[in-house]
């Protein structure tokens, strides 16, 4: 009989996949990255417990085209400033990615906050533009020219937060207590450029990040980056301490009912 492909895997199969899952070498990706000073009081209403604000209410938005081999990926991530104990780092609030396998498995093994979108990154000579966009509104656009080059930083490591749940199957809550999950990127540039310019955020009510005003941009780059990750769950949550933050993660199905925003896109 031929193999059906339903069925179960063979105990070597299932360690390939693990292994291939957790190491991508050598792929580089192109990315345009914003940061920028907004309002302390939008920050912290973002923040689900236990995470808390840093001293510096910033906001930072990366918008990446991956060279997947074939299969080019484009990758993106509106992020806050955040505190777990000791550790600094950031909230993703939304990640859009333009294919369902970069989706899935972020979000069912990290618990990463990501959506199916439209992410673009051009370059025209020295003119840059990026966004990001999800039902047809590109809620996100950095545009600027490139002023200079940037000395290329060491590599360096930064923390991502991510709370990994399972909505329960009644509609009311969670199945299972979610979990904070520390997840560390290590990246190495090899190439890093300064962009003058700007971030233009365009209201959304999927993806409302228009509430984070930009108030001082700090810096624009565009560069191109490796990476590689790793994550560890680091404490249980309560569940009715996320739940009100539940709507980050997705879609609120009620939203087809509201009003289109006042004064267009």
């Amino acid at each position: 009989m031929a193999r059906v492909r339903y069925g179960a895997r063979t105990e070597r199969e299932i360690a390939a996949t693990r292994t291939a899952s957790t190491r991508l070498p050598g792929i580089w990706s192109t990315a345009t990255v914003a940061v920028w000073e907004t309002a302390p009081d939008a920050v912290a209403a973002v923040l689900p417990p236990p995470l808390k604000p840093t001293g510096s209410p910033l906001v930072r938005v990366t918008v990446s085209k991956v060279d997947l081999p074939g299969h080019p990926l484009g990758a993106g991530s509106v992020a806050v400033a955040a505190v777990h104990g000791t550790v600094e780092g950031w909230y993703p609030l939304v990640m859009p990615m333009t294919s369902e396998r970069a989706l899935t498995g972020g979000r069912e093994v990290f618990g990463e906050p990501k959506k199916l979108g439209e992410v673009t990154v051009e370059r025209d000579g020295l003119v840059v533009r990026a966004s990001m966009a999800r039902h047809g509104i590109a809620f996100v656009e950095i545009r600027g020219t490139v002023s200079g080059e940037l000395p290329l930083p060491e590599p360096a490591s930064k923390t991502d937060f991510y709370f990994k749940c399972l909505p329960a199957v009644n509609g009311s809550g969670f199945d299972a207590d979610p979990v904070l999950v520390h997840c560390v990127r290590r990246e190495t540039a090899r190439r890093l450029e300064r962009i003058t310019g700007e971030v233009v955020l365009r209201e959304s009510v999927y993806d409302p990040v228009a509430d984070l005003p930009v108030l001082r941009l700090r810096d624009i780059t565009f560069g191109e980056k490796t990476s590689d990750q790793s994550g560890r769950v680091v404490e249980r949550v309560e569940a009715q301490a996320l739940l009100p933050y539940l709507h980050q993660r997705y879609d609120d199905p009620l939203q087809v009912l509201d009003a289109p925003p006042e004064g267009g896109r």
